[in-house]
């Protein structure tokens, strides 16, 4: 018996890096797991030997994408116990080149899809529960905590992320459920390879110094894991965290 037995998770950005670690942590605690994204492949191989898995093809910046993505994973598991908005990019330019398409694409996916993304659940998350409450996760970043150079549209959006939880926190309190932002550092993620891949294109450095310049931006001197991320959201999902609401959760060697 699993301790997330009968519980029902959707994840969005379901398909690789901390999406992927997310789900296969939930699925192996024994939740019913709704996997969601916009290129069915990866996802069809993170659902490839869970049990009681579903793909989703839905883009989160659309309302009615998710609103379709909702329904469908109702129609497969039941009423959504969990839901995990993880959605997101991180494009890097200085501030002068920011356009209004970067600027506006950074915010639709990283904080209007986390906001469509929980909205569309958000009548399932608070029906009456019988035995456990509800539980919304947002993945946000410790860009969402202070500021990095060259992604102020990321930063805006993941600090958005992070108001955002702290006011549905304190307003969805009283039902018993459940509201937390997990910020992770720089973590080993293909959103991080693609990172080396750029700077290493345009600066001709290594890839190899690359990933080594953003280990050294997390206070251990290391890149996370998203397997650390995951336990993390694992534990927030178990009766035991119950009274953890409205925090964001660093997860990168800091000590405060």
């Amino acid at each position: 018996m699993g301790e997330l037995d009968g519980r029902h998770a959707l994840i969005t950005g379901g398909g690789t890096g901390i999406g992927a670690a997310i789900a296969r942590a939930l699925a192996g605690a024994g939740a019913s797991v709704s996997i969601v994204g916009r290129r069915r492949a990866p996802l069809e191989e993170v659902a490839t030997g869970l049990e009681n898995a579903v793909v989703i093809i839905a883009d989160v910046t659309l309302e009615s994408d998710c609103e379709a993505m909702a329904n469908a994973a109702r129609k497969v598991h039941g009423p959504i116990d969990i839901v995990i908005a993880n959605a997101g990019i991180a494009d890097s330019a200085p501030v002068a080149k920011i356009d209004l398409a970067h600027w506006q694409r950074t915010i639709d996916v990283n904080l209007t899809g986390a906001f469509l993304t929980v909205k569309s659940v958000l009548a399932d998350i608070t029906r009456k529960h019988s035995s456990a409450s509800g539980r919304i996760i947002f993945i946000a970043s410790t860009a969402g905590l202070k500021g990095y150079p060259y992604v102020a549209a990321y930063c805006a959006a993941k600090h958005g992320v992070v108001g955002l939880s702290r006011a549905l926190s304190i307003e969805l309190a009283p039902t018993g459920i459940t509201v937390n932002a997990i910020c992770p550092g720089y973590t080993d993620t293909p959103l991080l390879a693609n990172a080396v891949a750029k700077i290493s294109a345009k600066t001709g450095r290594s890839a190899e110094d690359s990933r080594s310049a953003f280990a050294r931006e997390n206070d251990e001197g290391r890149l996370i894991s998203p397997d650390e991320v995951a336990q993390k959201v694992l534990w927030l999902c178990l009766p035991g965290s119950d009274a953890i609401n409205g925090q964001a959760i660093s997860i990168s060697g800091a000590v405060a």
